[in-house]
């Protein structure tokens, strides 16, 4: 399964034209198998299948790269993930992007022991992770605040507001384009672009809404 799994992950990260080295390669696979173990106690994901959790995790979020270097640069970014999970998008943005300082929040502890712990076992010490209330946060400030599945795009602006640097992003993760969301946001709150995205072997929508304070 660990080849078959390997084959798979390269070929999808050919099909986004995103380049990784065997290292980052071997982490991300890593990272799939401690969420693996660790669900078996602590119900990380409902996604249990090896294969299917490589496309609807790991491919899903890796689909957001290319899209984030062609707008962000190469610029080195502090990140806030919301509402991390098994660090879905965070660990994976962490490794592929190890200029950038990525910290994964989530309300449940055991959540961000996991991620603790993934950065620990990975090596990886551009990853942190909070356990904590995002409106408890302290503000760093954030130059790019991320969700995947975590709220609205208006509760997600409203919590996270105070967090952003100024002329910050933020960058929630959908499925099909929110548009019904989009018309709940505050009037200052300009919507830059709703970036369709193509994950490999999911036939699902997927796109990106950049966002930032006009």
């Amino acid at each position: 399964m660990s080849a078959e799994l390997d084959s798979l992950l390269r070929q999808g990260l050919a099909d986004l034209g995103l380049p990784l080295s065997d290292e980052q390669i071997a982490a991300l696979l890593a990272h799939q198998a401690l969420i693996a173990k660790w669900t078996r106690v602590y119900n990380l994901t409902a996604v249990r299948d090896p294969r299917e959790m490589l496309t609807h995790h790991l491919l899903d979020c890796l689909a957001a790269i290319p899209a984030l270097r062609r707008r962000l640069g190469v610029a080195p970014q502090q990140v806030l993930d919301v509402g991390a999970g098994a660090g879905l998008p965070g660990v994976a943005w962490a490794i592929v992007q190890p200029h950038w300082q990525v910290t994964c929040v989530d309300a449940v502890a055991k959540k961000a022991t996991f991620i603790r712990q993934v950065a620990a076992e990975l090596q990886l010490p551009n990853l942190r992770a909070e356990h904590a209330r995002v409106e408890d946060l302290r503000p760093l400030p954030w130059t790019l605040i991320t969700s995947r599945a975590f709220a609205s795009l208006p509760d997600f602006v409203s919590l996270t507001r105070p967090l952003l640097a100024p002329g910050g992003w933020w960058v929630a993760m959908k499925g099909r384009a929110p548009d019904d969301e989009q018309a709940g946001l505050p009037a200052d709150i300009a919507v830059e672009a709703v970036e369709p995205l193509a994950v490999p072997g999911l036939r699902a929508e997927r796109c990106l809404v950049w966002m930032r304070q006009s």
